[in-house]
């Protein structure tokens, strides 16, 4: 196996492209990996560190495009090489707006325009997102890689000019029915969603839409808004918004717990509030979060879009989707004594984090490299210790790689190395279908699932593999068609990822 890199001068791509052409190209003949990345220091020295020889000669900058292929020769990585032309074209289905390289030159073009979505690498991205807030505009900061400090000034600079900066690492909001991000396809209605998280926001806007209501507008807030340094800023400027906005009824705000400080901000405004407010604070325990005034404190996803829906005057469509005794019974008898961990590997970080609160409910400990209690932090993330949840989504498995919701090649490896352990019961996934993500996720893991299983069956086990999928009818992946697929690879499927969660549990605590 060999490296082979290339270097294009002056050609910017956003990095939600970047990810789908890597994604694209591996696997081409020949080539094992493909690494599509903006020359920056950073990107340069991440390359450097996953072994791709003579990074540092190519004299990037970060306005040059670098490719860098793990391949079979190097012939066949000339071949891709040089005719990359052909994947750097965007889909022509699409209509597209004439190339601009500021937003100065885009305003020209679009002076109505009220939002810039911004999608570069980190270093670049405060700079982007001040010109644009300078410029009038409310921002979607997709980037991640933005210090706190500069995070704290956006925001203090938005809330000054009456502008809403979504962001920094915001996967997902839905804006009049938009879907910005990692968005699924959901029917609007009149419930409005605050989200500290993307999954989270996907997975509650997706429960919302498919149990029979709909979406006003969903609200991504970053992951760190909530925190103390930065003080719900967003999160009260998005509430503001929807309590005078006349197509919404409720408020649902999703997030981890709030820093101490801020929670009690947070709470004085839900109180003021002149509509019903909905809180799922994911990770907290139970009796932990206070009766607020106003508000209807739930813990996890699917309560809270149940309650959404009951205050906006709905009635939930049960799609039939829960945990039976019986289902588990059955399962868990095919299991033998020594099989007793859950292993979970997840692309969407939130989810992860609600199946991490959802076993520790249950009374078992559980490890993760982005874990609920602190003191159960992996020793390292790549090695699985004894009950383990795993967000492939985290910073250490994407830089300089494509996002897990977008290439499952990290998702499928590791899949198969939990198959190996004689003593796991169960794999935990799950599949996120929805704007910007695969166009076939569950056929992405579907033949790792199968191999994983056959694994266990040649050592004389049986291995349960639970999923549940994130998406609607809607969505260009086909929520049953993803189903359809994940089902004849084997797997225990659900559409909702807080039962999957619970039935996983179930299966290893021997409690119905």
């Amino acid at each position: 196996m060999i490296t082979e890199s290339a270097l294009l001068k002056n050609r910017y791509f956003d990095s939600v492209f970047l990810m789908r052409v890597s994604k694209r190209l591996t696997g081409q003949p020949g080539v094992e990996q493909a690494a599509l990345v903006m020359g920056t220091p950073k990107n340069i020295q991440i390359l450097a560190e996953a072994g791709y020889d003579g990074i540092d000669a190519l004299g990037a900058s970060s306005n040059d495009l670098v490719v860098s292929l793990r391949a079979e020769s190097v012939e066949a990585a000339r071949l891709l090489l040089d005719s990359l032309d052909q994947w750097l074209v965007r889909d022509s289905s699409r209509p597209t707006a004439q190339t601009v390289r500021s937003i100065e030159q885009a305003l020209t073009q679009q002076p109505a325009s009220s939002l810039a979505v911004i999608s570069v690498p980190g270093e670049f991205a405060t700079r982007e997102a001040r010109q644009a807030l300078e410029s009038g505009l409310n921002v979607f900061l997709f980037s991640d890689h933005v210090s706190m400090e500069d995070e704290l000034s956006l925001k203090e600079m938005a809330l000054e000019k009456g502008l809403l900066l979504m962001g920094p690492d915001c996967g997902t909001s839905i804006i009049g029915g938009v879907g910005l991000g990692f968005a699924n396809a959901v029917r609007k209605g009149n419930i409005g969603v605050i989200g500290a998280s993307g999954t989270g926001t996907q997975e509650a806007t997706s429960l919302i839409h498919r149990w029979g209501s709909g979406i006003s507008h969903a609200i991504g807030v970053g992951g760190r808004d909530l925190s103390d340094d930065i003080r719900a800023i967003s999160t009260l400027q998005a509430m503001d918004a929807l309590e005078r906005d006349p197509n919404t009824s409720v408020i649902l705000l999703v997030s981890k717990p709030p820093g101490a400080a801020t929670i009690v901000r947070v709470n004085e405004r839900i109180a003021a509030c002149s509509k019903p407010v909905v809180t799922c604070y994911l990770g907290s325990q139970r009796g932990a979060s206070p009766e607020i005034k106003n508000a209807t404190t739930t813990r996890d996803l699917d309560d809270a879009a149940t309650a959404a829906i009951r205050l906006a005057g709905g009635i939930r469509v049960d799609d039939d989707n829960a945990v039976s005794p019986e289902s588990v019974q059955k399962e868990r008898a095919k299991l033998r004594a020594n099989q007793t961990f859950v292993r979970g590997v997840f692309s969407g970080g939130t989810l992860c984090y609600q199946a991490q609160q959802v076993l520790r409910d249950g009374g078992l400990s559980v490890h993760s490299n982005e874990p609920v209690e602190k003191s159960m932090q992996l020793p390292g993330s790549s090695l699985s210790v004894e009950h383990t949840l795993v967000d492939m989504g985290a910073d250490e498995f994407t830089e300089g790689k494509p996002h897990p919701m977008v290439d499952s090649t990290q998702r499928v490896q590791r899949i198969l190395s939990e198959a190996q352990d004689p003593q796991v019961a169960v794999i935990l996934l799950d599949c996120i279908l929805g704007y910007v993500a695969a166009d076939d996720p569950g056929g992405d893991i579907a033949p790792a699932i199968l191999e994983a299983k056959r694994t266990a069956r040649q050592r004389g086990d049986h291995l349960s593999v639970v999923v549940s999928v994130c998406g609607t009818e809607l969505d260009n992946q086909g929520l049953d068609a993803q189903i359809n697929l994940l089902e004849q690879a084997g797997a225990i499927v659900f559409t909702s990822a807080f039962q999957a969660a619970r039935f996983a549990l179930q299966l290893v605590s021997g409690g119905d």
